[in-house]
């Protein structure tokens, strides 16, 4: 299809049928578009890598994890355009006396370009998420900025070629 000969108009109709399909292919489950779209992405790329874990999508009512591995291992999936992830919520809050309770054994973080094109899959076990995990006071919750000395924590899963 050359989308750039089509009126405007029959592209704006275009989403609604992509969301449609994709919804009925399960790739979105949610109202979460771009989290949906992360966490397919994510599962279809580790269920083709050999050497990578099997990914099973958890049900979408399921807290604290998005995919649990043929191992039984838990993962969160996280999905980001920019430089920091959404929030991880039911961890203890900053300035907690209680220690957090293991809620996954690994945070895998979907990162997008601009334009919403796959460009890197990371992978952080629970030990280095806890070490790079920042408080977002707006939110009252964690979250996980995508700086160097994070990114040489993660197993790189995917990172697209910059040429």
């Amino acid at each position: 299809m050359n989308i750039d000969k089509l009126p405007t108009s029959e592209i704006i109709e275009l989403y609604p049928q992509i969301i449609r399909e994709l919804k009925k292919r399960g790739v979105i489950r949610t109202n979460n578009f771009i989290g949906d779209l992360g966490e397919y992405l994510v599962i279809d790329y580790y269920k083709k890598i050999a050497g990578l874990p099997t990914l099973l999508a958890a049900p979408i009512s399921t807290k604290n994890i998005d995919a649990i591995s043929n191992d039984g291992d838990r993962y969160t999936i996280k999905t980001t355009s920019k430089k920091v992830t959404g929030v991880f919520y039911g961890l203890e809050p900053l300035g907690s006396d209680q220690p957090d309770k293991q809620k996954f054994e690994y945070a895998i973080i979907c990162s997008f370009d601009k334009d919403y094109s796959l460009k890197a899959i990371y992978e952080l076990d629970w030990e280095h998420f806890m070490a790079h995990k920042k408080w977002h006071s707006r939110m009252n919750a964690w979250n996980i900025a995508l700086t160097s000395s994070t990114i040489k924590d993660c197993r790189i899963i995917y990172q697209r070629n910059k040429g």
